[in-house]
């Protein structure tokens, strides 16, 4: 997108005042070309102006102990070469109350979609507040009621929550062919959050602080491709990354019917969410043998293909036992087991459907006969109420950022406007490697649930197998939990990533 230091933009507009002082002493008549110049005025003339960026007292108690900090929501601009302002992207922070310490973290936090704000990881993950949804049992009518978040990490670092264009409350101040250009393309959508974080650090005189970087989903992609754009184009280092639910390579999908990988990487999961049906704990001694399977015999057999039909019965007899599905189902597929398939034949008999999320988070079919599923996801569906009605009630009532406008915790708008094909090109793991190489002391983090057919655990365990290890070896580490892509909406599993990261800090 071209964007420019603040200190050069800083340095054409005294520039130009100094040109239109100097022409109002000399010549009180305009010249021809200031006669001409238009005013830089948006696309969007009618939008009202985003209000002043606002703060709140507040504290919460983590493993006993109170903390004080300041919430505060407001906005930074996004201009595009020429110092045009071309839109507005709302962040909400909590700082720790005090002396400020230089050598406290700062923490950018993102989400996914891509269409989705970061309310997912501030209401539900890591913020000092949360609601809970996302679970099993819980209602998109659950009183909205914030509580003090035993999972989260303002104890340790300060959080910055960043809502992309077109979440949230973000907003484009340019037509929607242009906004899809400079926003929703993978390319320009690294470009212009990595200056985001820039231009907060700098307005928050933060620049010195130790920083992280943490993404949910596509925002899993997004953090290590930041993070290597902020240590290349904007001087910025990174002392560490916590992936969560990633989808760092998505090249996997691209040709199911003639490479083995989208197979192999979503059979532990889908035997995950049986074992659970059944009991059985969730832990990587129970998971080893099936991942031992999806490595080798699983592979080497879906190679094999049709063409050898003792290959096809291993196959059938292995998925069979590990999915808990029906054997006559899984030989109809060939034991190739596409997620939507998996979901759809489990729960059928129930007149249920599953959640691609969390494939044990269910929810009644409205439409049992259809021979696909007519209705929305079970996750999906139930967490819109409850996350836009506390994050609206918290920025606007709380806080006091009083603003018109519907804020977007999914825009499906947004996704739908996003680059063609993007799925299936977008691959961050090169850019894990390289900022892992340019800075040694530099740490990541890739965390899961098990039971997640979207990004499923088992995709991120193979592409960590095929990094080189530079230097210490536990600089780069997965770790899997129960539940699914909201994994945290589990507490004892919110627990577990929570020491998992404070480990990560503690050890930069």
């Amino acid at each position: 997108m071209g964007h420019r230091f603040k200190a050069a933009v800083l340095a054409t507009i005294l520039a130009s005042c100094s040109l239109g002082h100097a022409a109002l002493a000399d010549d009180p008549k305009p010249d021809a070309a200031s006669k001409d110049k238009k005013p830089d005025k948006p696309d969007k003339p009618d939008l009202p102006p985003f209000p002043a960026d606002a703060s709140i007292k507040q504290s919460t108690v983590v493993g006993g102990k109170t903390v004080n900090y300041t919430a505060t929501v407001g906005s930074l601009p996004v201009r595009d070469g020429d110092g045009k302002k071309i839109a507005e992207v709302v962040f909400t922070a909590y700082t720790l109350d005090g002396p400020r310490d230089l050598r406290r973290p700062v923490t950018f936090a993102f989400n996914g979609g891509p269409g989705a704000a970061s309310v997912y990881l501030n209401m539900g993950a890591i913020g000092p507040k949360r609601i809970q949804f996302g679970a099993a049992g819980d209602s998109a009518s659950d009183p909205v009621i914030l509580h003090d978040n035993p999972g989260t990490w303002l104890d340790f670092t300060d959080l910055v929550f960043i809502d992309p264009v077109g979440t949230g409350f973000s907003r484009s101040l340019l037509k929607q062919e242009e906004t899809d250009k400079q926003f929703f393309t993978i390319d320009s959508d690294i470009k212009y959050l990595s200056r985001i974080v820039y231009d907060w650090l700098q307005k928050n005189g933060r620049m010195a602080s130790p920083k992280f970087v943490v993404g949910e989903s596509y925002g899993g992609y997004r953090a290590p491709a930041l993070a290597h754009a902020l240590q290349t184009q904007m001087g910025v280092g990174v002392s560490g990354v916590v992936m969560v639910s990633p989808a760092l390579d998505g090249r996997n999908a691209a040709d199911p019917d003639t490479s083995p990988l989208s197979w192999v990487v979503t059979l532990p999961s889908m035997a995950a969410a049986n074992y659970e049906r059944q009991g059985k704990a969730l832990n990587p001694t129970q998971m080893a043998e099936v991942e031992t399977y999806a490595r080798t015999d699983f592979a080497v057999d879906l190679m094999r293909g049709r063409g050898d039909p003792a290959a096809v019965e291993r196959l059938v007899k292995r998925v069979t036992a590990y999915t808990g599905l029906n054997e006559t189902d899984v030989r109809h597929m060939g034991g190739r087991i596409d997620s939507r398939a998996f979901l759809r034949d489990l729960y059928r008999d129930e007149g249920k459907i599953g959640s691609w999320y969390d494939s044990n988070v269910t929810a009644y079919d409205p439409f049992p006969w259809s021979p696909e599923q007519r209705a929305g996801d079970p996750i999906l569906d139930g967490i819109l109420a409850p996350t836009t009605s506390a994050m609206v009630d918290f920025v606007t009532r709380q806080v006091g950022w009083k603003i018109e406008a519907h804020y977007e915790p999914l825009n499906y708008e947004v996704n739908q406007h996003w680059e063609k094909h993007w799925f299936t090109s977008i691959e961050s793991a090169s850019d894990l490697r390289q900022a892992l190489a340019i800075d040694p002391k530099m740490r990541a983090l890739i965390v899961h649930g098990y039971d997640d057919l979207s990004c499923p655990y088992f995709g991120s365990e193979l592409v960590v197998s095929q990094i080189p290890s530079m230097g210490d070896p536990g600089r780069l580490q997965v770790k899997v939990y129960p539940g699914g892509h909201m994994f945290y909406s589990r507490p004892d599993s919110q627990a577990a990533l929570r020491r998992d990261v404070i480990a990560l800090y503690a050890a930069r």
